[in-house]
């Protein structure tokens, strides 16, 4: 292989498009890392099942379009309370005896996660599956460097729209100042008349709950398989990690990160991209291992 064959010379408009690629690629991965961010960072949970929530919430609208004909729109809120309420069973009959285990949570969810797996190969087999795109998603962006699918486009604004909910939600509502106070200091807010153990299963319901949604705008984007969650979640724990495991740092580190990939992707290939992005991070956490942005949250 020569040198060339490896590295990809400088071309503006390439180039450009690369940047625009790494807009896309910034949201998938932000949306995968969003409920993982709410989870980790309110509970101190390291959840290794949300990928399986994301594989859950693809299936799921697999399931609604394909045998109850929803169209794809809905399938996303239907998303977000089937997963909602699978994260609250999780929380109530598993996760919240383990809070003070750090260990067999993390132990607990990664065997929960190869369950999730083995019961979707058992009832959907290892075939493929397809979620439908609606026909107005259809469609290619061709302008000047920018060529981008009607699928990504539509995902971009929706990380947009749920980052900006998702905000406002943990910063202008009453139930989002008691769950930064409960990440703050479980012991003073309880002092308060917080009630962690709500603020614990309303935060995990709602972490999986993005999820789901992720998952169900992923089936759009990508073939269906039952351990198609393992692709997203080493992304979505190095969006939360090298944030600052908090929304606003996930928000950049995703960007980031995004950007990185896409243009170390356009130099060379995907698989020494990752090599390299890997190894940039490995770095930048030895030197700053509390992320970009630290909110200061004491770990339980």
């Amino acid at each position: 292989m020569s040198v060339h064959d490896f590295w990809t010379p400088f071309s503006l408009y390439p180039f450009l498009n690369s940047l625009f690629i790494g807009i896309s690629l910034a949201s998938i991965f932000f949306i995968a890392a969003l409920g993982l961010t709410i989870i980790y960072g309110a509970m101190g949970v390291i959840n290794m099942a949300h990928g399986e929530f994301i594989m859950l919430g693809a299936y799921t609208t697999y399931v609604f379009q394909q045998f109850l004909g929803f169209p794809f729109l809905l399938c996303l809120p239907v998303a977000f309370i089937m997963l909602a309420i699978f994260g609250l069973i999780v929380e109530r009959g598993l996760i919240r005896t383990l809070y003070q285990r750090p260990l067999d949570t993390l132990l607990a969810t990664w065997g929960l996660s190869l369950i999730l797996i083995q019961t979707i190969r058992l009832i959907f087999g290892g075939e493929p599956k397809y979620v439908g795109v609606p026909g107005w998603l259809d469609f290619q962006i061709e302008a000047n460097f920018i060529h981008l699918s009607g699928v990504r486009l539509f995902i971009i604004i929706f990380a947009v729209i749920i980052g900006a909910v998702t905000w406002f939600l943990m910063y202008k509502t009453t139930m989002g100042i008691r769950i930064r106070a409960v990440m703050q200091d479980k012991e003073m807010a309880a002092s308060f008349g917080i009630d962690s153990n709500r603020i614990y299963s309303i935060t995990f319901a709602y972490g999986a709950g993005l999820a789901g949604v992720a998952g169900a705008l992923f089936g759009a984007l990508k073939t269906l398989f039952p351990d198609m969650g393992a692709g997203y979640i080493v992304e979505a724990f190095l969006v939360v990690v090298v944030g600052g495991i908090g929304l606003v740092g996930s928000m950049f580190s995703a960007g980031i990160l995004g950007e990185l990939s896409s243009i170390f992707s356009y130099f060379t290939n995907d698989t020494f991209a990752r090599f390299i992005l890997f190894t940039l991070i490995v770095v930048f956490l030895r030197f700053r291992p509390q992320g970009l942005i630290s909110e200061g949250a004491t770990r339980r």
